[in-house]
C-alpha cells in the first residue's frame, strides 16, 4: 500500500494489524481520485472510517488542506498517526478514536462543511444510506464537495438523499464505489 499521487507519491504506509480492516487498493485509490479529481486546490476532508489513513492521506498527497480522521479501532488510530509521521503530514489532520454515528454528532455542533467525505466502513457493517442521510440533512457537504463511498459491489446505494444525488457508480471486482455531490444549475447554485 502507497501513496499513489501528489506531493507524497510512491511513500509506502502501513496496513493496520490484524485483519479487521481491509485497505483500499493502489487500483481502487488511483480510480476513485481520477473520477473526483484528480487534485485539489485546498479544502477540508473527513476521513469517516479511517482504517489505515490511507485515502485521506491520498486526499492530503493531491492538495487537500486538512482531514479529520475518525476510526473506533485503537490499532487503526496508532496506524494513521503513524502513516501521518511517514508522509510528514500529521500538522494537517486531526485525529479521532470514536464511532461514526457519536463522531456524526459531535462534527454537526462544529458547523463545518467538508470538500469531500470519504466513507468506507467495514463491509458487514453497512450503514452508508443511513450516513449520507444525515450528512445530507446536516448540509454537512461544501457545495462543490464530492462523497465517496465505497462499499461490496453487491450493495447499491440510494440515488438520493435531499439534494445529494449519486453521479457516479463503478465497480471493481468486489469493490463498488459510488460518488455523490450537489447537482448544480447554470449560475452554480444547488438545484
Amino acid at each position: 500500500m502507497r501513496v499513489v499521487s501528489g506531493t507524497k507519491k510512491g511513500l509506502h504506509l502501513k496496513a493496520v494489524p490484524g485483519t479487521s480492516t481491509r485497505p483500499t487498493t493502489d487500483k481502487v485509490k488511483e480510480a476513485i481520485f481520477n473520477i473526483i479529481g484528480p487534485y485539489f486546490d485546498g479544502g477540508i476532508g473527513l476521513d469517516l472510517f479511517g482504517g489505515s489513513g490511507g485515502l485521506g492521506i491520498e486526499a492530503l498527497s493531491r492538495g487537500i488542506e486538512k482531514i479529520i480522521f475518525v476510526d473506533r479501532d485503537q490499532k487503526a488510530i496508532q496506524t494513521i498517526k503513524a502513516n501521518l509521521e511517514i508522509c510528514k503530514l500529521s500538522e494537517h489532520a486531526e485525529i479521532y478514536r470514536n464511532d461514526a454515528t457519536r463522531a456524526m454528532k459531535a462534527l454537526v455542533k462544529r458547523d463545518i462543511q467538508f470538500d469531500l467525505i470519504l466513507l468506507d466502513p467495514p463491509y458487514k457493517q453497512q450503514k452508508i444510506n443511513q450516513l449520507l442521510q444525515e450528512i445530507s440533512e446536516h448540509s454537512l457537504l461544501s457545495k462543490n464537495g464530492y462523497i465517496v463511498a465505497e462499499h461490496g459491489s453487491e450493495v447499491t446505494l440510494d440515488e438520493s438523499f435531499g439534494k445529494i444525488s449519486k453521479v457516479r457508480s463503478e465497480k471493481y471486482g468486489i469493490i463498488g464505489v459510488s460518488i455523490y455531490r450537489y447537482l448544480l444549475d447554470e449560475e452554480g447554485e444547488i438545484e
